[in-house]
């Protein structure tokens, strides 16, 4: 199959414009606009995707609708943030286990911001209760924990003291401190503006499924 390009420097800089007039106003002028070089390119590339991540698991979901699909809304919820700027400025897709839609369920994600595109996958802000199954897996199976960390670095926040219950010399303590499980790979702007980019995504996917499977079976779920 020929490589496909989706994105277009469009895409990008409708966001840029996005940033410097972040108002209603703007963007009712200029809503057809981002339908046609941002949202609709995006929901081609997640209908794209879908055979992509069947290879990689079945269990995970490529949904193409325009609104309670992979794609993120655009529009900030303001109820309870001090910051009232009513859009966001990037493009968040993501590709949910079956069973859990949730921002904080085990997912593959892809954001697309000037400057800052990059790959996501595994466990953003888990609850407790989700949080002490994936610490609970990586005591039962540390071997296993092991080969996922071989290949990856992992970001986001962590506790500044061992969890209570959890042994503070385990060898994976800094781990079990953990309130992220995530991995990212970067792309830049021209790859994601590229007909390989479809490609590079999958692959990156690839790469860090070792993560999302361990904290989706971690969970219960199947991978």
């Amino acid at each position: 199959m020929a490589d496909t390009k989706f994105f277009n420097p469009e895409a990008l800089e409708f966001l840029r414009q996005l940033k410097r007039h972040n108002n209603r106003e703007w963007f009712a002028k200029n809503k057809t606009r981002y339908e046609q070089v941002l949202r609709d390119p995006a929901l081609a590339f997640i209908t794209g995707f879908a055979p992509h991540l069947e290879k990689i698991s079945g269990h995970f979901v490529a949904d193409p609708r325009p609104s309670r699909g992979s794609l993120f809304r655009i529009y900030r919820d303001t109820r309870f943030a001090s910051d009232k700027r009513p859009f966001k400025t990037h493009a968040g897709i993501r590709f949910f286990h079956e069973e859990g839609k949730d921002v904080h369920a085990p997912l593959f994600y892809l954001h697309l911001e000037p400057g800052n595109c990059f790959a996501a996958a595994g466990v953003w802000h888990p609850d407790n209760v989700a949080l002490n199954k994936i610490r609970a897996a990586i005591v039962r199976e540390p071997d296993k924990w092991g080969k996922v960390r071989r290949k990856l670095e992992l970001e986001g926040e962590s506790l500044t003291r061992p969890p209570r219950g959890y042994d503070p010399d385990h060898r994976f303590i800094d781990d079990l401190k953990r309130k992220d499980f995530v991995a990212s790979v970067a792309f830049s702007d021209e790859q994601i503006c590229g007909a390989k980019f479809m490609r590079e995504f999958a692959a990156a996917c690839r790469t860090m499924s070792s993560l999302t499977e361990f904290t989706t079976k971690a969970l219960g779920l199947k991978f």
